[in-house]
């Protein structure tokens, strides 16, 4: 297994890890306040465990809080792990039979193993759900079970009102991640979901109605979707033998980008055996290659740098291919060079592909809240739209189609190269072209979930009223090749 460190992650991940450990341990003395008032729906979870957990195993809790789930567990040799200092005081004030230790799943220093491992209502105010997921086998021996529960998406409007009145304990970040999201990125580190539901369609106890609600209706077909709770049980998968490093290229089209370019060599990591990165210029104006020249002047240990000139403002799609055409590598990857995906990142993309999680990587950025400039509004519901219309036309569920980060191997480019004929020329971008191709041949495409940031230099190239009109015409392209052909 390849642990995902803090050293992995870049400064933005790690400032939003301190402010929710500040905030967990400013509210600490009042999550029992909390619980108490919702004590209906923390018995209902704590069933829901139980009928998978039984008593006197070895049980570890990810986010374990005031340690009453843990608690309410019976476990023969029960360890609750929580970032925030003052969660743990607190727990190992009620229940000093079970250990609480201070410790971060996403920079997990505990190596014991367990029988089984919760994370109840915790996977939504993560800063990164990935890395997350990537430390919990560590936690796990060969038939360790997983359970996470989260809450259903459909509740946030009800969720987001109950904060603002005071109700529900206050989260200063949540991730809206529906089964299919959560299931892909267990997928992505390793895991298999053996098991998934929902539960708990009345989380207030009204006599009787709660009763026949939450035991019956809840679990009848369509209705059982409203519920406000989300479950999942994983396993691990066995590990195939480790594969020798591959080599990297990394492929950035850039145009008017001058003032990211030291930041982007300078925060990518390496990757693989060794990393290439090809930069394609746009005929830029603001001296983008000139910063490039100068950035790549003394390499560092494990890359090389290529330039490329594109020969003229041709757009996204001409300089993807024309800088593919200069990799090497046997691992191919686009980023886009207004670092609104952090460099960062690019690791999570190498092991989706080095461990055979998927054949073509496809960003998505909407998983995760934004900072608040990233992508205009409008922008934003197009994006999730058409989503929705492609995961229909290609039979898989892609929710971000225009996200510039994807990742795949040199012969799975070559493939859909030898196919392009089929769709024509028709993609200004370069992702559909990647998106139809890898459909039409039948390959895995998987998501990874990034962060979308604001940029800090240079402006959008995208008009979404021009680039949504060319979105719509491949639809209709994909509508009749795809569907009718």
């Amino acid at each position: 297994m390849v642990r995902s460190t803090n050293a992995q992650t870049d400064r933005y991940l790690q400032d939003l890890r301190v402010r929710l450990k500040s905030h967990f341990n400013a509210n600490a003395g009042g999550r029992d306040r909390f619980k108490r008032r919702a004590s209906y729906y923390h018995g209902r979870i704590e069933a829901l465990i139980r009928q998978h957990v039984p008593e006197g195993q070895y049980v570890v809790e990810i986010g374990s809080g005031t340690g009453d789930l843990l608690a309410a567990l019976k476990p023969r040799n029960g360890l609750g792990i929580d970032f925030a200092e003052d969660m743990v005081k607190t727990a190992r004030s009620k229940h000093g039979a079970i250990r609480f230790e201070v410790d971060d799943i996403e920079d997990l220093k505990t190596s014991e193993t367990f029988d089984y491992v919760v994370m109840s209502d915790v996977i939504g105010s993560l800063a990164d759900v990935w890395t997350a997921f990537r430390n919990i086998p560590s936690l796990c021996r060969g038939d360790t079970l997983v359970f996470i529960t989260h809450y259903n998406y459909l509740w946030a409007p009800l969720l987001r009102m109950a904060e603002r009145l005071g109700l529900t304990t206050p989260q200063p970040l949540q991730h809206w991640l529906p089964l299919s999201d959560i299931d892909n990125l267990l997928r992505l580190n390793g895991f298999k979901v053996t098991q998934s539901g929902y539960a708990v369609l009345l989380p207030v106890n009204i006599p009787l109605v709660s009763f026949v609600l939450n035991r019956f209706i809840a679990r009848l077909p369509l209705i059982r979707r409203l519920c406000l709770v989300q479950y999942v049980l994983a396993r691990v998968e066995p590990a195939e033998e480790a594969a020798a490093p591959r080599s990297v290229s990394v492929m950035v089209p850039c145009r008017d980008e001058a003032g990211n370019m030291q930041s982007l060599v300078d925060r990518l990591p390496l990757l693989g055996s060794h990393t290439e990165v090809v930069f394609v210029d746009g005929e830029s104006r603001d001296g983008t290659v000139e910063r490039i020249e100068e950035a790549i002047k003394n390499p560092r240990s494990g890359f090389s740098y290529k330039v490329i000139r594109q020969g003229g403002a041709f757009g996204k799609a001409d300089a993807v291919r024309k800088g593919f055409d200069a990799c090497t590598g046997d691992i191919w990857m686009i980023l886009d060079a207004d670092l609104s995906v952090a460099p960062e990142d690019m690791p999570k993309f190498y092991l989706a592909l080095a461990e055979s999680r998927g054949q073509l990587i496809n960003g998505s950025r909407l998983n995760y809240p934004m900072e608040d400039q990233a992508m205009r509004y409008l922008n934003n519901i197009a994006n999730h739209l058409f989503g929705i219309a492609f995961s229909w036309l290609l039979d898989r569920h892609i929710r971000d189609t225009l996200c510039g980060t994807k990742a795949l191997t040199k012969r799975s480019y070559e493939r859909i190269k030898e196919q392009r004929t089929y769709f024509g020329d028709f993609d200004p971008f370069g992702d559909f072209d990647l998106l139809f191709g890898a459909a039409h041949l039948g390959l895995d495409i998987v998501e990874m979930p990034v962060r979308y940031r604001n940029r800090s230099y240079g402006e959008t190239k995208i008009s979404r009223f021009r680039h949504g009109l060319l979105l719509a015409r491949m639809c209709w392209v994909a509508l009749w090749k795809l569907k009718f052909a």
